[in-house]
C-alpha cells in the first residue's frame, strides 16, 4: 500500500452514523412518555371509576331497611274502626269511646285493644263537643250552663272541660228562644203557672237559664 493512500475510517466514526443514532434515541424516548401519560391516564380514570362504585356502594349501604310486616292484631285495628265511627258519626268524646268499646254492654273490647284505638284515633274532640252542643240547643233547646254541664258530666258525654268551653263559647244559638221554648213545653204541656216555669228555668236544678232569659221566655208566653 502506498503511503499517500488515504485510510478508510470506520462507519461507526462516521459523523452521520451518531446523527442517526441521536435521532432514533430522541424518538424512543418520546414513544415512552407517551406511553407514560397514556399509563397515568388510564390510572387516574380507574381511580376515578372506582371513588363513584365506592361512593354508590356507600349509598346502597345506608338506605333504609324494608319496614317489617305489620303484626298489629286483628281486633286491635277493628277497635280502632268503631272508634273512628263513634267519632266521625256520633261526635263522641275521648273518654266516651273508651267507655263505649269496652263496656260489655257495648263492643266488649279488651282493654289493650280499646286504648291502642284511643292512642291511633284521629279526632278534634273540640269540634265534636261544638257538635254536640249544637245538637242540645236545636233539639232540646237547652241553655249554656246546661248544655256546658251536659259535656262535662260523667253521666254525659265526658269532653273536658277546655273542650266544653270551647263548644259552649263558639255556639251560635239564640238562649231566648231556647228559654221560650222550654217555657212552653212546661206551660202548656205540664200545665204549670207562670211563676213556677220561671222558677224551673232558672233553677240550677232545672234549666240553669239567666234571669233575663227566663223573664224573656215569660213575657213572650202569650
Amino acid at each position: 500500500m502506498k503511503d499517500n493512500q488515504k485510510v478508510k475510517k470506520p462507519f461507526y466514526k462516521k459523523i452521520w452514523f451518531w446523527v442517526v443514532v441521536i435521532i432514533i434515541i430522541g424518538a424512543i424516548g418520546s414513544q415512552g412518555g407517551s406511553n407514560k401519560d397514556d399509563n397515568s391516564s388510564l390510572d387516574q380514570n380507574s381511580a376515578t371509576s372506582s371513588q363513584a362504585q365506592s361512593a354508590e356502594d356507600t349509598q346502597n349501604n345506608t338506605e333504609e331497611p324494608a319496614e317489617p310486616e305489620d303484626n298489629i292484631p286483628q281486633e286491635y285495628k277493628n277497635a280502632l274502626k268503631k272508634a273512628e265511627s263513634y267519632s266521625e258519626n256520633m261526635n263522641m268524646s275521648k273518654q266516651g269511646i273508651y267507655d263505649q268499646l269496652t263496656s260489655e254492654y257495648g263492643e266488649n273490647f279488651p282493654a289493650e285493644a280499646a286504648q291502642y284505638a284511643i292512642d291511633n284515633l284521629q279526632a278534634d274532640y273540640n269540634a265534636n263537643a261544638l257538635s254536640k252542643a249544637e245538637s242540645y240547643s236545636e233539639n232540646m233547646h237547652m241553655s249554656k250552663q246546661g248544655i256546658y254541664d251536659q259535656l262535662v258530666s260523667e253521666n254525659g258525654e265526658q269532653f273536658t272541660p277546655e273542650e266544653a268551653q270551647y263548644a259552649v263559647d263558639n255556639l251560635v244559638t239564640d238562649y231566648n228562644k231556647n228559654a221560650l221554648e222550654k217555657a212552653k213545653t212546661y206551660y202548656n204541656d205540664m200545665s204549670m203557672s207562670k211563676d213556677a216555669v220561671r222558677e224551673q228555668l232558672i233553677s240550677e236544678y232545672g234549666e240553669k237559664f239567666t234571669a233575663e232569659q227566663a223573664d224573656y221566655a215569660i213575657a213572650n208566653l202569650g
